[in-house]
């Protein structure tokens, strides 16, 4: 839950619990390049990107056409750092299944945005979200590090290592039995520059951010969050919520609540390869 910007910063400020979403683990090693996604998928063709922007630079997708009808892609970002072992063997819920459960539910389609160490600790989890067609599983860092300097008081992962860090996070999803992570990339706390925008070009990886913030990182009200979602959704809006029970304990309650309202409006949910094949003149 990538709460409104400013709720963002005070997100960071929370300590311990605040590390659940924003600390990172030590730096990643430098790790092999990850296949090109045509070579690794068993799918057909190649999933959607956007062409790379100037100068080849990475490019941002943050939401779809606003004039191809009423979608709308729910995204959640599954956190966890590498230091948080312990806290995970002691009892802390870095995962949430019930959110996953009352998505399946519901049959609505999603993107979670997973980091390679969430992966690693919930391997059996990552597998069956990985496999199931009703998602679709994209990068959200190995050690969610920031990629720029000043990111809400972040660590920052140094611009030698960007690279490797997105390619570690494939690495670990396909060592869990992933078969086919999407070429989206979420930058940890939202924050890039040009610097982090030429450092993973070569990766190939269209990075995705949001219009729509849920504002459920660390929030008690689920109303609260539902209300802030249903008031932004657009067509073609990317909503940005997290997977994370103990850092964001009402997200569930949160779409159960949001999904029959904007079903209700005439939205219908679909993944972002779905929003990013309609911006890129594929459908």
């Amino acid at each position: 839950m990538i709460p409104p910007v400013r709720r963002l910063a005070a997100l960071c400020a929370l300590g311990a619990l605040g590390a659940s979403l924003t600390a990172c683990g030590t730096s990643p090693a430098p790790h092999p390049a990850r296949p090109a996604p045509a070579a690794a998928s068993a799918t057909p063709s190649r999933p959607p990107t956007l062409a790379p922007g100037p100068a080849g630079l990475t490019p941002v997708f943050r939401h779809g056409p606003r004039t191809a009808g009423r979608t709308v892609a729910l995204t959640f970002d599954a956190d966890m750092t590498a230091d948080q072992g312990p806290r995970a063997a002691r009892g802390e819920h870095f995962d949430n299944p019930g959110l996953i459960a009352a998505l399946r539910t519901l049959r609505v389609p999603a993107t979670v945005f997973m980091t390679g160490r969430w992966a690693e600790e919930y391997p059996a989890q990552a597998r069956a979200i990985g496999r199931d067609p009703l998602f679709e599983v994209a990068n959200h860092s190995f050690s969610h590090y920031a990629f720029t300097d000043d990111c809400y008081g972040l660590p920052t992962v140094s611009g030698d290592r960007m690279r490797a860090d997105v390619e570690r996070a494939y690495t670990a999803l396909r060592r869990v039995g992933v078969p086919d992570a999407m070429p989206y990339f979420r930058f940890p706390g939202g924050c890039y520059d040009r610097r982090a925008l030429r450092a993973v070009s070569a990766t190939g990886v269209t990075a995705v951010q949001w219009d729509v913030v849920s504002g459920d990182a660390f929030a008690t009200d689920a109303d609260a969050v539902a209300q802030d979602v249903l008031d932004g959704v657009r067509p073609g809006s990317v909503v940005v919520m997290h997977c994370t029970r103990s850092a964001a304990p009402t997200t569930e309650r949160a779409v159960r609540a949001i999904v029959p309202e904007l079903r209700r409006r005439g939205y219908r949910f679909v993944k972002v390869s779905e929003l990013i094949g309609a911006a890129s003149g594929r459908r």
